[in-house]
């Protein structure tokens, strides 16, 4: 087809490719349980449906500001300056059509050939496929079981050089459900701060947390200089299809996203985002009913993992994500996931879809019933048993 050389350097997000391969099988007529795609398996909370709704009715159809009408950027800023002990102003927020566009404007903006950006690796796959679309080079950083899937900061500070424009933290993180400390956020700030480079905080997961309390970068001195947060109605509210992200960051660099969305897509959706000032002025109890389920399902999964033979699991303190450990079974991350679906009905991600590190582990949403995660258990030791 004669496409540019830089599409070859793009890649993918293998939960949509083996969401294909489930949906697939069941229109064969196989059973499948869906542990493979992480999204919140409850509604969107009426009281937000229902904004949206009035906001249709209300005229909400037309163009509107690229970067947001000003009053959903108020609520925005509103919520994070709450949540983040911030005080930042309308003027830092970037509204998108999901959380992706930050990162792929973020990444464009900053990175060319030459410039390196250093990844959390298993990590969300786009930061690797973007910074590798972008020409610059992707700096793996390995986040490993024995370190509870959290920053060795010592190999972290050995990776950073001159050639670092930017840093990608993930926490909650996906898909291993770890979460950074303050001790760790903290030095990282350091060096962000001291070395001039940009950080992009992805903190979508930041009300999914157990027993713990959110920790940002942003809490640091001078971080709001040079952080671009990350966050977004999907996980917290059940909003996946809705596409509702935003980015919060320096007023200068809000004008450069924003032209970046002019460039793409002129604006997002009008009536959505009225949802936006309801989801967070509005009651929160479905969001933190939600949280309080999936407490529950996590010990379940995790315990159900723990007892299958050759599989050890580690118990995640954020986000809805089991990454279990599976090399004592003798099988290799990517045919187990193969496996699992095609002949146990199971679908799960292999780890290496977040990246070479993640070999050895397997990635289980359980963003699904107890029922129906206690069929998966039952089908994945049946199947490791033969």
């Amino acid at each position: 087809m004669n496409l540019a050389t830089r599409m070859s350097r793009l890649g993918t997000e293998t939960a949509f490719e083996v969401l294909a391969k489930a949906k697939a099988l069941e229109k064969q007529g196989k059973h499948v349980i869906h542990l493979e795609i992480g999204e919140p398996d409850f509604d969107t909370p009426g009281n937000i449906i229902k904004a949206a709704v009035d906001a249709l009715h209300q005229g909400f159809t037309h163009y509107n500001p690229a970067p947001g009408f000003p009053e959903v950027r108020e609520a925005i800023i509103a919520e994070i300056n709450k949540t983040r002990k911030l005080n930042l102003t309308a003027d830092n927020v970037v509204v998108t059509p999901g959380a992706k566009p930050i990162m792929f404007f973020v990444i464009m903006a900053l990175i060319e050939k030459g410039d390196e950006a250093i990844y959390p690796n298993p990590g969300f796959p786009i930061y690797e496929s973007v910074i590798n679309f972008s020409g610059g080079k992707a700096v793996p950083l390995p986040l490993l079981e024995e370190n509870d899937f959290g920053f060795d900061l010592d190999y972290f500070e050995s990776l950073v050089t001159d050639k670092t424009k930017l840093i990608i933290i993930n926490s909650p993180h996906n898909p291993t459900g770890g979460v950074l400390t303050k001790e760790q956020l903290q030095r990282i700030a350091e060096i962000a701060t001291k070395r001039g480079i940009w950080v992009l905080a992805d903190e979508i997961y930041s009300r999914t947390l157990y027993n713990i309390k959110h920790e940002s970068i942003t809490q640091f001195s001078g971080m709001t200089d040079r952080t671009i947060l990350l966050d977004g109605l999907s996980k917290t509210y059940a909003m996946t299809g809705w596409r509702l992200g935003y980015g919060v960051m320096p007023v200068e660099m809000a004008k450069w996203i924003t032209q970046m969305a002019i460039n793409c897509y002129s604006c997002t959706n009008a009536f959505s985002q009225q949802a936006i000032i309801e989801a967070y002025q509005g009651p929160q109890e479905e969001p933190e009913k939600m949280v309080a389920e999936f407490a529950r399902r996590r010990q379940f999964i995790v315990d159900g993992l723990n007892a299958i033979p050759n599989i050890s699991c580690k118990m995640p303190p954020g986000a809805f994500y089991a990454f279990p450990n599976i090399r004592k079974t003798g099988h290799t991350s990517r045919d187990l996931e193969n496996d699992l679906l095609q002949q146990a009905g199971v679908a799960v991600l292999s780890g290496t879809a977040f990246g070479e590190y993640g070999d050895g582990h397997l990635r289980l949403s359980y963003a699904n019933s107890i029922d129906n995660i206690k069929i998966a258990l039952e089908r994945i030791a049946d199947y490791l048993q033969k």
